[in-house]
């Protein structure tokens, strides 16, 4: 097609396509988005001429929209989507050859590093100081081009830049995305240049390092200029993008049309919907019912406050599963990475405190160090889903405190100093140390993780996998039916399932009632001050204001199961339930029969606490009789019948971890600095 056609092609395209165009207008939007399979069908030459000559033919059909008199005064861009998936068009970034210079291209991969957004001149007009004519150049290199010559007076050099016109670019290191690899296949990197509305905040927003993104547009050939300051013979290739389909949205980007909002809200007044919801997750495993209905509550999760003192109060919550081998945490963990936009599946084993929250790294582009953002921050208004936590190192599991509790990942290496947000829901698993959970041990002792960081956590769940016959069968009927015919469906489809907790996210904000208040006030304020069976005068703390905020969280997002936007009394009973079924498992205290928060928040029960303050007292009291060295004997036999002897032992040996004491000579003990 030549010139002439091709802006007669366009006209007629645009009047076929003129309400889509009135659309745009009416939304202010100085780009008009052109569906490709609509161009494809109404006119397949000039689609093909895109795809093999973009850059001009894109150029003549913007022309063309100017003087269809569809559209007002200044400059309109076209913009593609529905790009279809063709051969030679939508390719993997290893798979981009010389061939492909100068064509439409197609790319998929997650924005490894993103430039700021810089003025680029696109025209200068220089005048001549000697007979005062004025010369425009496009500029379409990185270096500034003046006139060669004037073309008045002949004037070869010292030409006056008087303007230029300036529109907004930004760099973009996209990479390819881990599932498109095979075997051991390194992920391959290609720069991408945005220019104009591609990079107006809206859309900047979704151009964060992390986002998965399509790009199409133009591949061109990038001069290498060689340390001589002639041009190399080998050239860098980048695209420049003609338009960007974001691959992920938040919860919060999700569209939803007035037909789901029907459905939705129809849902919602469902009497039934939280055990729908629950049986929504992950229905290929059977049983968890309470594991699951907490998952609902994450992926609705709380309400963010600011409080009166400025800081805010998180409304995401966490949950760590800790469990047996083959109780399906890790098919829960990949089921939730999958169902919530910007889920992120990571294994600790693998996993780095650097690529869990954020590290910097050399940039060879900028020649300068830049911030390359984990999972944690990739996950931002999303989930991070973090499989054998506790097989991570000591030094790369305390890094998540911050982004757990503050959410935000704070940064200082280099010359780069940068606080990330990390407003993201974790849910983890663990497994004991010795392969399987034992109730009578305190929950510390058989994770390999500091307490500090399983306090985190606003829910702890315990799995076994104990002999039940009942039980068992109903387990193995699940699974083999599910094997014979793979088609486990949930009880709500997927795409509704995220649609519901998408609009509930968006538009629901629940407030506590008084009824609500009173309930929660009620339970924690009794559940602190119940009586023990335990004789000593420290009390066991059974809850901690944290679990009181996690009780807020819980019931916030149980309002939003049914679009309310208030904290109603059965939503309050419903957080307490489902606190009460965690704390029963990790933090009751069968001594005391009383729950213990001190079981997950310090990693010692405060019965046992008590026990260890009552052997360093006799210890300090046997001194005046036997001086500095006393025999464990004179413990023993001073605690007999108020401290059982082997939690004697046990408390020696804790004081001796803690630094107070030592063994000077097998069966004595001495204070340290005594």
């Amino acid at each position: 097609m030549n010139n002439e056609e091709i802006g007669v092609a366009s006209k007629d395209f645009f009047n076929y396509y003129k309400k889509e165009i009135g659309k745009a207008l009416k939304a202010r939007e100085r780009a008009i988005k052109v569906s490709f399979k609509e161009l494809l069908n109404f006119n397949s030459e000039l689609a093909e001429e895109i795809l093999n000559n973009p850059e001009t033919t894109i150029a003549l059909i913007e022309e063309a929209l100017e003087d269809s008199g569809l559209v007002g005064a200044g400059k309109f861009r076209i913009r593609f989507i529905d790009i279809p998936e063709l051969e030679g068009v939508s390719l993997k970034i290893r798979n981009l050859r010389s061939k492909h210079l100068g064509k439409f291209v197609l790319v998929e991969g997650i924005v490894r590093q993103a430039s700021s957004v810089l003025p680029q001149a696109t025209e200068a007009k220089f005048e001549c100081p000697v007979c005062g004519t004025k010369i425009s150049i496009i500029q379409l290199d990185s270096r500034l081009r003046e006139p060669s010559r004037c073309t008045a007076c002949g004037r070869r050099a010292g030409f006056k830049l008087i303007k230029k016109e300036m529109v907004d670019t930004q760099r973009l290191v996209l990479e390819e995305a881990p599932e498109s690899l095979s075997g051991g296949e390194q992920p391959r990197r290609l720069n991408v240049f945005l220019k104009e509305d591609l990079v107006e905040p809206k859309i900047e927003e979704k151009t964060t390092p992390g986002s998965k993104l399509r790009v199409v547009g133009t591949l061109k050939e990038i001069p290498v200029i060689l340390k001589s300051g002639k041009t190399s013979t080998r050239f860098d290739i980048a695209l420049e993008a003609n338009n960007l389909i974001p691959l992920e949205e938040t919860f919060y980007e999700i569209e939803i049309s007035d037909e789901d909002e029907k459905q939705i809200k129809e849902l919602a007044l469902d009497p039934e919907v939280y055990q729908k919801l629950a049986r929504s997750i992950a229905p290929s495993i059977y049983g968890y019912d309470e594991i699951k209905e907490a998952i609902v509550l994450q992926l609705l999760s709380g309400v963010k406050k600011q409080k009166s003192d400025g800081t805010f109060s998180r409304g995401d919550m966490h949950i760590l599963l800790v469990g047996d081998p083959g109780v399906a945490k890790s098919h829960i963990l990949n089921f939730v990475s999958r169902v919530a936009p910007r889920g992120r599946y990571v294994v600790g084993k693998s996993a780095t405190g650097a690529g869990l929250t954020a590290t910097v790294v050399r940039d060879e582009y900028l020649r300068g160090w830049s911030l390359e953002a984990g999972a944690m921050v990739l996950a931002n208004k999303g989930i991070a889903c973090i499989d054998e936590l506790d097989k991570m190192r000591e030094e790369d599991s305390s890094s998540m405190h911050e982004a757990l509790e503050q959410q935000t990942v704070s940064i200082t290496k280099a010359n780069v100093q940068a606080t990330l947000r990390a407003e993201t829901s974790v849910i983890a698993a663990a497994n004991p140390k010795l392969g399987r959970f034992d109730p009578y041990k305190l929950i510390a002792e058989q994770i390999n993780l500091p307490p500090t960081l399983i306090n985190r956590f606003d829910l702890i769940f315990i799995m076994r996998d104990l002999p039940q016959k009942e039980r068992d069968e109903l387990i193995a009927l699940h699974v083999l039916k599910d094997h014979k015919e793979p088609t486990s469906k949930s009880v709500i489809e997927p795409e509704l399932f995220r649609k519901f907790i998408a609009y509930a996210k968006q538009h629901i904000k629940p407030k506590l009632s008084d009824k609500a208040i009173q309930v929660i006030k009620k339970f924690y304020v009794d559940l602190r001050n119940q009586s023990t069976f335990s004789s000593s005068e420290i009390k066991p703390i059974p809850i901690s204001p944290r679990q009181l905020e996690a009780l807020i969280r819980l019931s916030e997002a149980s309002a939003k199961v049914h679009l309310s936007k208030t904290v109603k009394e059965k939503d309050a009973q419903r957080a307490i339930n489902i606190l009460k079924f965690s704390l029963s498992q990790v933090g009751f205290d069968e001594e005391t029969q009383t729950f213990d928060i001190d079981k997950i928040a310090t990693g010692i029960s405060t019965s046992e606490r008590s026990k260890i303050i009552t052997v360093r007292e006799t210890i300090s009291q046997l001194e005046n009789r036997f001086g500095k060295l006393i025999p464990i004997s004179e413990v023993v036999k001073e605690l007999e019948g108020k401290v059982p002897s082997d939690k004697i032992e046990e408390a020696i040996d804790k004081l001796r971890r803690f630094g107070e004491l030592f063994e000077p000579k097998k069966g004595y003990i001495q204070r340290i600095g005594a």
